[in-house]
């Protein structure tokens, strides 16, 4: 065999290799989560109506940023921490999901376990 039939065999099983490995949990930074939420802050310690299109948008960001469990559980675990830092409205908080038209496995609260995200 030629050298460089082998190293272009080597190269196509590294690459085989690669596309085969299982990819890895990223984990979604909290600053990340906390960026994508700011705009929510306000509307959700003291709001009413329907939440700020920035609010809905940052959430919607981090709706579709958190895929894996380990990232939805990364997130729900920033939330439950800084949600303890600004006391939402309960009411307003269950509802901000629905109200911006996204889907979080989890409820904005300090009081979630976040354990149970799958």
């Amino acid at each position: 065999m030629k050298p460089s039939t082998s190293v272009a065999m080597g190269a196509a099983l590294m690459l085989i290799l690669v596309l085969l490995a299982p990819a890895s949990e990223a984990v979604i930074a909290c600053s990340d989560v906390i960026k994508d939420l700011r705009p929510c802050v306000n509307y959700l310690k003291s709001g009413s109506g329907m939440p700020p299109a920035a609010c809905c948008t940052g959430a919607s960001t981090l709706a579709s940023a958190a895929s894996s469990t380990a990232d939805k559980r990364a997130a729900c675990n920033c939330i439950k921490s800084a949600s303890k830092n600004i006391n939402p409205n309960s009411q307003l908080a269950k509802d901000l999901p629905g109200n911006c038209g996204i889907n979080l496995p989890f409820t904005i609260s300090p009081n979630v376990d976040c354990s149970k995200i799958s």
